[in-house]
């Protein structure tokens, strides 16, 4: 349904208070879940080097379950809900609760099966067999019996924020956030379970959360009540699909540069793959503050481009844009200012406290960009137009690791220049983040972000 042509546009003032208005909760639960990861990697620290180099290697993997039940699929399924209501579509909003939780199971079972089974040979190949030891049960608990959970927990949330309950979401994962770090805490170190007592609290943590969250949709506090006997229809499936796979894909592509990256590392050691590890926690906790806004922008823009509302959708972009990068800067140079500050926070190992400093110096600086592109990337997927975040995220990763290889190594062979050394790799990613969130914020004008003739839709 399109904006009556007598109904001015929302003053900018207007776009962002309801900005902030949906934003807030979800940066305050951001902080929460910044916080417990935080925990988790000093957790993951006192186990020993070999434990975090282990817990390093997973890394990717936990926050690309994360990124892709949330922030991904989890998006897709916001921009279609919001899409739906916003064009007042309720009934194929209630369907589409069922198809994301089919959706959300399938790849639950993927991560559960998949990882769990590559958990040891990769330990092994990357980080020796120490951390192999130290690590593979905590893979089997966290994937295992956890990726099902999280996936319902997060699919479920992003049915609630594509009806605007965003306050309500962050209610009730506040209590999520607040428990895990307690209950990993005693699992690992009063009870002795170690790094795999981490992987069980998330387990744990997460299939109360997604009973709570299953309870209160089924209650209809999205706006609308779910269809669960709904047969299953292909339309619907492509609705989330469309937007969730291109993201999923984009944040498997995000992991996939810091798994390139440790792999490149490793011929130094465990302590360069742990340092990095650091370094890589820092840099992917910008991910859920830039989600605080860019929750609100999947929704919003979603909304607007539901209503036929395009230049709307595109000055809410750009308002959340700003609020992300000038955020996540300010962060970020703080980080880059003090970095041996930050990386003793995790670390009392002098030497990978003083490795993961040196990449904070240089990662610290490009945070902004990041978030400015992670702001955008939400926002894209509200107004169903991926193709600019995809090339960001192929730019990202050829820089960070083509680039980085050749600033660590040099090109003496071809007449070029001597190798930065570990410093090199560590500048690659950097201007691998800057790259992406340009390019990605440059994709969020009006000759992109346009309605589709009917022929090409």
């Amino acid at each position: 349904m399109t904006r009556p042509s007598h109904d001015p546009p929302p003053a900018t003032a207007a776009l962002l208070r309801r900005i902030v208005a949906l934003a807030a909760p979800t940066t305050a639960l951001s902080m929460l879940q910044v916080a417990a990861q935080l925990v988790e990697t000093v957790l993951a620290a006192r186990q020993g080097t070999a434990a975090l180099a282990g817990w390093a290697v997973m890394l990717p993997f936990a926050l690309l379950l994360a990124q892709m039940s949330t922030g991904a699929m989890g998006g897709g399924v916001v921009s279609a809900v919001a899409r739906a209501l916003g064009a007042q579509r309720r009934d194929e909003a209630s369907a589409l609760v069922l198809h994301a939780m089919l959706i959300a199971t399938a790849f639950g079972l993927l991560f559960a099966v998949g990882v769990s089974l590559a958990a040891a040979p990769l330990l092994q190949a990357v980080a020796g067999p120490a951390a192999a030891a130290a690590a593979v049960p905590y893979a089997w608990w966290l994937f295992g019996a956890g990726a099902v959970p999280a996936w319902w927990t997060n699919t479920l949330a992003s049915v609630l924020r594509g009806g605007g309950r965003h306050a309500l979401v962050a209610r009730i994962q506040a209590l999520q956030w607040l428990a895990l770090p307690l209950l990993a805490w005693a699992l690992a170190e009063p009870l002795g379970f170690g790094l795999s007592g981490v992987g069980a609290a998330f387990a744990a943590v997460n299939g109360v959360a997604a009973w709570a969250m299953l309870r209160v949709v089924r209650q209809g506090q999205a706006g609308f009540v779910p269809g669960w006997r709904a047969r299953p229809q292909r339309a619907l499936f492509v609705r989330i699909l469309q937007v969730g796979a291109v993201a999923s894909a984009l944040a498997a592509l995000s992991n996939l540069t810091t798994v390139v990256v440790t792999a490149q590392l490793r011929h130094l050691g465990p302590v360069a793959v742990a340092a990095y590890g650091i370094a890589a926690r820092l840099e992917f906790l910008i991910i859920p503050l830039a989600w605080g806004v860019g929750s609100a922008l999947t929704a919003l823009v979603g909304r607007a481009v539901g209503a036929g509302d395009w230049p709307c959708a595109r000055r809410t972009a750009w308002i959340g844009g700003r609020m992300a990068f000038g955020a996540t800067a300010a962060i970020g140079i703080t980080v880059g200012a003090l970095p041996l500050a930050f990386a003793g926070l995790f670390t009392d190992d002098a030497a990978v406290a003083t490795l993961a400093a040196q990449a904070l110096r240089y990662t610290g600086p490009a945070f902004g960009f990041f978030g400015l592109g992670m702001a955008m990337y939400f926002a894209s997927m509200g107004a169903q137009r991926m193709g600019t975040p995809v090339i960001a995220g192929c730019a990202r990763l050829g820089i960070a690791t083509g680039g980085g290889w050749l600033l660590a190594h040099g090109a003496w062979g071809l007449g070029g220049w001597p190798g930065l050394g570990t410093e090199g790799h560590f500048l690659g990613v950097a201007l691998g983040l800057a790259a992406y969130g340009l390019i990605t914020a440059s994709g969020v004008r009006g000759a992109v972000w346009q309605a589709r003739p009917p022929s090409a839709r």
